[in-house]
């Protein structure tokens, strides 16, 4: 049997800020804060473990991904908002609509051992691509958090890449 994981919600994606902050994130200038403010968003959420996120007031889902260098073999951490699924979290690839994949995913693609930090515990997880056949279905519920993710996707001809992260 696997374990469930922790699910910590902070702040509402329902609120007036959530949504100005969400039709902001779907635009350029909102992608390229949101890109900035990225490193201090990673120092938040390693310090508190995945509890706190620069982007919580707001009700954003975000746990901290940290896969191995594909060619560095140096640990990499990235910040992501994730859809909690019970058992299994899942992550995309959209590097807010760029022409090419974020390097994370490809980092998991060569070794899918990860860890993540969400709700104020680091957990080791084992990565697997979501099928494609799975993928529209899964997509959703990303544009759901925020419909930033449907103009990402609508920015860039990739396919983007999903993965599923489930306890090792």
């Amino acid at each position: 049997m696997t374990s469930q994981f922790p699910d910590r919600q902070w702040g509402s994606r329902a609120n007036p800020l959530s949504r100005a902050a969400n039709r902001f994130a779907a635009t350029k200038p909102g992608s390229w804060l949101i890109r900035t403010i990225t490193p201090l968003d990673r120092a938040l959420l390693e310090r508190t473990d995945g509890k706190y996120t620069v982007l919580g007031p707001i009700g954003a889902p975000v746990i901290l991904l940290t896969t191995t260098g594909r060619k560095s073999g140096v640990a990499r951490t990235q910040p992501l908002l994730y859809v909690h699924d019970g058992d299994t979290l899942y992550v995309v690839g959209s590097n807010f609509g760029q022409a090419h994949h974020p390097a994370w995913t490809a980092n998991l693609l060569a070794n899918p051992s990860a860890t993540v930090a969400i709700a104020g515990e680091r957990i080791p997880v084992t990565a697997t691509p979501v099928s494609d056949a799975d993928k529209d279905a899964i997509f959703a519920r990303f544009v759901d958090i925020t419909g930033a993710y449907a103009a990402y996707r609508d920015r860039t001809t990739r396919d983007l890449r999903m993965f599923a992260l489930r306890r090792a």
